[in-house]
């Protein structure tokens, strides 16, 4: 089975971080988003290849990927921002024969057993139950449940009465059939706001005579935006060893990640706090917030924040959103 993994968004939501990281290089629970589903895929053995779709940056998923992991990667550069669809369109030329095809979102995290979701006679979508459908992708299925229809994000209720999200993970049998339906799609110049979407080539597939019902995903972990990205980072570290912290003069309220050289000075740490390698933290409370490589954060409260690499921040009691270089420096009252 080959892994298409599409990781050449912008992430305009979790900017200013972006502007000089990808996305899926943003940390959580001590390590970059792309390094678990990478983790996962290899410990399963599950796949043949693995194709990254990149952009924006992509050099630095490369760098990162390679020195990582011990695997053949193949790297496709999707040259314009064209939509989802067109972006696993783009890792065609790596299928010349009718290989399964598992696709998995380079930004979005989950706890599930990907064996089991491929030990199935036909193609698979995972899906989660949401309360509010609008924003997301989702399903219709039969009194068999095998999959009749997708709509991209129902304008209401009425549009759709289906709350089953699509999730990211697309098990598809026949990828020569996802190919032709994609070219259908771009041929037919089918777009949502100017974009190939991949779901309209799942219509176009079902239409014809592939066969697809769901697997549902209930640890679906969204990095998408600071506050989603925030909730992985909890989950994530919820679920950690606890790790050894020595710090004399300081309380460590579990679960955390502390990394590698990082000096931690009459302070709390926690619950729910990443700190990165590197970083030095004085006189500081800090609790549900990820910070990155090499910060100082001296005298302040922060909690719900996501910090940069090499940012200063001194004597501050907010929730912050910092990018990497950056200095915050409060006058005391």
């Amino acid at each position: 089975m080959k892994v298409i993994i599409p990781v050449a968004g912008f992430g305009t939501r979790l900017r200013p971080h972006t502007l000089i990281k990808p996305k899926v290089l943003l940390n959580v629970g001590g390590k970059p988003m792309i390094h678990y589903i990478i983790e996962q895929l290899i410990k399963d053995k599950l796949a043949t290849s693995i194709i990254l779709i990149t952009g924006f940056l992509g050099d630095m998923i490369k760098d990162y990927l390679d020195s990582a992991f011990d695997f053949p990667f193949t790297y496709i550069v999707q040259d314009e921002p064209k939509g989802l669809g067109h972006a696993v369109y783009c890792a065609k030329q790596c299928f010349p024969e009718n290989d399964e095809a598992l696709i998995i979102l380079g930004d979005t995290l989950f706890d599930v057993d990907l064996k089991k979701l491929v030990d199935n006679r036909h193609s698979v979508i995972g899906v989660k139950k949401v309360d509010d459908p609008r924003r997301f992708g989702v399903v219709e299925k039969n009194k068999a449940g095998m999959i009749t229809r997708f709509v991209e994000k129902p304008a209401s209720a009425k549009v759709s009465a289906s709350n089953e999200a699509i999730v990211g993970l697309y098990y598809l049998k026949n990828s020569g059939s996802l190919f032709s339906s994609l070219e259908h799609v771009m041929e037919s110049n089918i777009t949502v706001k100017g974009e190939f979407q991949l779901t309209d080539a799942l219509e176009h597939m079902i239409n014809g005579k592939d066969r697809m019902t769901t697997f549902y995903v209930d640890g679906w972990l969204d990095c998408g935006k600071p506050e989603t990205l925030l909730e992985t980072n909890r989950y994530i570290l919820s679920k950690k060893k606890r790790s050894k912290v020595s710090c004399e003069d300081s309380v460590i309220i579990h679960p955390v990640h502390v990394g590698r050289n990082v000096t931690i000075r009459r302070s709390v740490i926690g619950p729910h706090a990443t700190i990165n390698d590197g970083c030095c933290i004085t006189d500081s409370v800090i609790e549900n917030s990820v910070i990155e490589m090499n910060s100082l954060i001296e005298n302040c409260i922060l909690t719900g924040s996501i910090i940069g690499e090499s940012v200063t921040v001194r004597n501050s009691k907010a929730s912050l959103n910092l990018g990497n270089n950056s200095e915050l420096i409060q006058n005391q009252n």
